[in-house]
């Protein structure tokens, strides 16, 4: 039987374990161990593995019709659609549908360009996908370099720093952020910082594009992070949790970046998919807003256990959305070794772990997935605490 490595390309390198099958906040890997999901498919699974509703929808909707393309129209594209807006606050926005968070990104770049404007700013550090607009985008040189040249008009700032961005002038046509970094290490916009760029925004006629990958649908205990701040973004992106674990993405645009793109300025075969959509509908069902409550209750427990253990520097985050940061810079280490606890983590920095459980996950599983991260951590830590 073939192995992962003789019939895939080596852009992950090779799995340390395989999974079989998922139920709730678990997992059960092919030698039959059960793992606490503390990464959720890297903030995919929202509703957890099987999740009944889900299972249901999507059973019932592949029965009855599985795929359209954007020729036609369907029902669930619709109901999300209006679902999004409804969340968005503004009935004017529409939508565009993809499969992935990078391709909402290369909507949106597109957007921008379509402005007629040739600037585009974004962070440095951040990360908006590996396609070659949104990598274009991507405030990381090493991601970038193998791949250039990088389509032109993209200039970098200091992430949370309004005094770093260069000159603005009436060829800037938007400035991309995330509201926290997750590539990085989780690391949050500064308080304020997302209100100054609105209002730059404002004053320039410049787009403001939100990336909402993986802090949308409810991460950080609002549906879209930018809430927290009371500001609304022009564009908004997304993807990870909408799908309920199936691929999907969503450009979300208001004002007069809505009317932008016009028929034939881009497109997606399997955007909107009836199937996908029908799992997001279950999503938008039950993330309502005392489920949202409950991810910052939720976010908060993790957040005040991690803090108990000697090996902690610090945790930043919020809601399910978190970053510990450790004393020593053991984070790969520790996600090699994860699995031999029970639980499964990521490292996107040498000192950061980052933390992504289903946003079902129950108090129990945290308790005792802190309890299993704290035996890791005494196993991979070279000083005693």
């Amino acid at each position: 039987m073939p192995t992962w490595s003789d019939v895939i390309m080596n852009t992950y390198g090779t799995p340390a374990i395989t999974l079989v099958s998922g139920s709730g906040a678990e997992v059960t890997d092919s030698e039959g161990r059960t793992h606490i999901d503390l990464l959720a498919g890297i903030a995919v699974n929202a509703l957890g593995h099987g999740h009944p509703a889900v299972v249901q929808a999507v059973s019932e909707q592949i029965a009855t019709l599985g795929h359209v393309s954007n020729l036609y129209a369907s029902q669930p594209v619709i109901d999300v659609a209006a679902g999004l807006i409804d969340r968005f606050g503004d009935p004017d926005a529409r939508v565009f549908f993809c499969n992935s968070g990078t391709e909402a990104n290369e909507a949106a770049f597109k957007i921008a360009r379509a402005t007629g404007r040739s600037r585009i700013l974004a962070a440095e550090h951040g990360f908006h996908g590996r396609t070659m607009g949104a990598l274009a985008l991507t405030g990381q040189p090493d991601k970038r370099k193998k791949f250039e040249p990088m389509p032109a008009g993209v200039e970098y700032y200091t992430y949370g720093d309004i005094e770093s961005f260069p000159p603005l002038d009436d060829d800037v046509a938007a400035i991309f952020l995330e509201p926290i970094q997750g590539e990085t290490g989780v690391v949050p916009a500064p308080d304020g910082f997302l209100a100054q760029v609105r209002q730059l925004c404002d004053e320039h006629g410049i787009l403001m594009i939100c990336d909402e990958v993986q802090t949308g649908v409810g991460r950080t205990g609002e549906f879209f992070a930018f809430q927290h701040d009371n500001v609304r973004p022009d564009v908004v992106t997304m993807a990870k949790g909408l799908g309920g674990g199936l691929p999907m993405g969503a450009c979300i645009a208001a004002g007069k970046a809505a009317k932008l793109l016009q028929p034939g300025d881009h497109g997606c075969t399997f955007g909107g998919n009836p199937v996908t959509c029908a799992a997001a509908r279950v999503v938008l069902d039950v993330v309502d807003k005392q489920f949202l409550a409950e991810v910052t209750r939720k976010g908060e427990l993790l957040r005040q256990e991690l803090l108990k253990l000697p090996q902690v520097e610090s945790v930043r985050g919020r809601g399910l959305m978190l970053g510990v940061v450790l004393r020593e810079p053991v984070a790969k280490q520790a996600v090699a070794e994860a699995p031999n606890y029970g639980i499964l983590i990521n490292a996107p920095q040498p000192h950061v772990v980052r933390l992504t459980p289903p946003l079902i996950i129950s108090d129990d599983q945290i308790i005792q997935a802190v309890a299993r991260f704290a035996d890791l951590l005494k196993g991979v830590s070279h000083d005693d605490y």
